[in-house]
């Protein structure tokens, strides 16, 4: 896998998985909003890294990437949709909706504006792999995180849409579902995170499923066990452990 397009690249996951695939050889197209965080990493790594500083909600500005990446380097191997923001909401809160708009346009429609401008080049190559960073959120709701658990439903639904989309067409599509990953997004939860594993080694188990171009995985592997329980529970049953859970702060998303 020589040729990889990451967005969220800046922080967190992201970078992790940018550093590990520049480490291995990999030439890499990496996205975020910030302009600096991107230009420190082009620095470490000058000969592996084309920044492309944007928002994953430009759908333009992502086809404008795309052919350049792909005019520079190729087709790619990989295209990970990585970036997502969460923020805590309660829908009683009028100034809440337009952040729940907000997740739900990065987490959800930015997932579908990454992918879209390569596929074509993908199905001609009749090879290829689109991963979707989903969430163990999108299984059941939480109270207070209706917009974030919403649009990582929302992405495991459109990846296997798309999954199916794509069946006879060589490219694989990929859907990981994190546990607790120890990133800024998840330093402001106040209440405990099992198994929560650190950037660099979620990282690497990211890069192994997505060789072997398994369709649906959770990583770690004792968090798909908490979410297959998740879904059993009878609602009345859910409700009655869940409702007076800790929640996430509310918070404008980074805009």
């Amino acid at each position: 896998m020589d040729r990889i397009f990451i967005t969220g690249a800046s922080s967190g996951i992201g970078r992790a998985l940018a550093e590990h695939y520049a480490a291995r050889g990999a030439q890499l197209g990496l996205v975020a909003r910030r302009p600096q965080l991107l230009h420190e990493l082009s620095a470490r790594w000058p000969r592996r890294v084309r920044a492309y500083p944007l928002d994953v909600t430009d759908a333009a500005a992502l086809r404008a990437a795309a052919a350049d990446f792909i005019g520079c380097v190729g087709v790619p191997d990989v295209v990970i949709a990585n970036a997502g923001v969460s923020v805590g909401t309660l829908t009683e809160h009028t100034e809440d909706l337009e952040a729940m708009r907000r997740v739900m346009d990065v987490n959800h429609f930015g997932m579908a504006a990454t992918f879209s401008p390569f596929i074509a080049g993908m199905r001609q190559a009749a090879r290829g792999r689109l991963v979707g960073v989903a969430s163990l959120a999108g299984i059941r709701g939480l109270a207070g995180a209706a917009a974030y658990c919403a649009s990582k439903a929302a992405a495991i639904s459109y990846l296997e849409s798309l999954r199916l989309e794509l069946r006879d067409s060589g490219i694989r599509v990929v859907t990981i579902c994190p546990g607790y990953v120890r990133t800024a997004m998840t330093e402001v939860n106040q209440f405990p995170m099992p198994f929560l594993l650190a950037a660099d080694e979620a990282a690497a188990r990211f890069a192994r499923v997505i060789e072997r171009g398994s369709s649906y995985s959770v990583v770690p592997w004792q968090m798909a066990v908490v979410g297959k329980l998740l879904r059993l529970l009878p609602n009345a049953v859910y409700d009655r452990l869940f409702a007076s859970a800790p929640r996430k702060p509310r918070q404008r998303p980074p805009g």
